[in-house]
């Protein structure tokens, strides 16, 4: 958890509040406004800065100032059985259309045992795990998945084909959190260069690779390089073979076939959010949503029970030389949670400066930002 030299620190209600406000003052109904800054507000709660109210401007107050993502989510369900549904969500906001579509698999969940949506033409959806987190608070185990516009390219490859494609897992246990496991199929994923551009910091090298397969470390270049189509992530285990980079390339193009194919959506270079002649079109991400009710196996306490034994038992086993403890997934985010909730999100210079040009072009009042 790496905090800006000059960040500024904002009580959560507050900044909720303030995202609330600016998802209204650009056309998203209250109640939808609502669901969004909550996303991005439980990211910065758990520590995710990379997709919490850093994004709130290049990515949603943006795309919809420059009408490529809608204000108003449209929830259209094509198909369904009573275990299944395909959805279309009409390119509108990714946040709300995910939660309903999660919400509807824990429904047919409930009845049946297990319930799975896919939805095509939908928006990003802010992070994964907020979903999955939906399914494991109703004592369910939840899973998602969702393409994003490509940045990654294929073990011996150097284009960049695939989304950063994360495959997100979130189970009960009778600990203080869930198992929680939100992470992208890359090595890295854009929004992590993105805070590293803002805080002037050069990648690890491994992490982007140019045409000719070379490592890159400047992130405000390879922000641009990206799109350019001129670098690349690599999929988790890096580049070749040998620390099982050909695995993360498998996992990644599991989720972009599973984002596209089951709901006839959008996939790979159709993902660029351009046309033909370079104007700047939507996004049509597709997503999927699997709820499995864990009382239709076995009793919810029991789960939790030996969930909980198997993440205090990895704890507990021996740690290598220099190392002073083992996490296991969802830890650090709880940890986070525990330091941060009554200090509020940090917030680096150039968000803070952002934050003030929104509330300048929205009019908002009743806001005193102390930067």
């Amino acid at each position: 958890m790496e905090i800006e030299k000059g960040s500024k620190w904002v009580k959560f209600d507050v900044m909720e509040r303030f995202m609330r406000d600016v998802f209204k003052g650009i056309g998203v109904p209250a109640a939808d406004a609502a669901v969004c800054a909550d996303v991005l507000i439980t990211a910065d709660k758990l520590g995710i800065d990379s997709h919490g109210v850093s994004r709130l401007k290049p990515i949603y107050y943006d795309r919809i100032k420059q009408g490529i993502q809608l204000p108003k989510a449209k929830f259209e369900i094509v198909k369904e059985t009573p275990t299944t549904a395909v959805i279309d969500g009409h390119n509108g906001m990714g946040h709300v259309i995910a939660v309903r579509a999660m919400e509807l698999a824990m429904k047919k969940a409930k009845k049946f045992g297990l319930g799975m949506t896919a939805v095509r033409n939908s928006t990003h959806y802010g992070i994964a795990g907020y979903h999955t987190l939906l399914a494991a608070k109703a004592g369910m185990i939840g899973i998602t998945g969702t393409n994003a516009r490509p940045s990654v390219a294929p073990t011996f490859g150097v284009e960049n084909m695939m989304g950063t494609n994360p495959l997100t897992f979130t189970l009960p246990t009778d600990e203080k959190f869930p198992f929680f496991l939100d992470c992208a199929t890359s090595i890295t994923q854009r929004g992590k260069i993105e805070v590293y551009a803002k805080l002037g910091k050069a990648m690890p090298k491994g992490w982007v690779i140019d045409a000719a397969g070379g490592s890159k470390t400047d992130s405000r270049a390879v922000l641009n390089d990206l799109i350019k189509g001129t670098a690349a992530l690599t999929p988790l285990g890096g580049v070749g073979e040998d620390l099982g980079g050909y695995k993360g390339y498998g996992y990644c193009a599991v989720v972009e076939i599973l984002s596209a194919a089951l709901q006839d959506g959008a996939y790979m270079k159709q993902l660029l959010g351009y046309d033909k002649k370079g104007n700047k079109v939507p996004y049509p991400l597709g997503h999927f949503f699997l709820a499995i009710d864990i009382e239709h196996f076995v009793p919810l306490r029991s789960f939790k029970r030996t969930a909980g034994n198997i993440l205090r038992e990895l704890r507990a086993s021996k740690k290598m030389p220099g190392a002073k403890r083992i996490y296991t997934a969802g830890e650090k985010e709880y940890l986070t949670w525990q330091y941060r909730k009554h200090r509020g999100v940090p917030l680096n210079k150039e968000t803070q400066q952002e934050v003030l040009a929104m509330q300048k072009e929205l009019g908002l009042k009743g806001y005193k930002f102390n930067f």
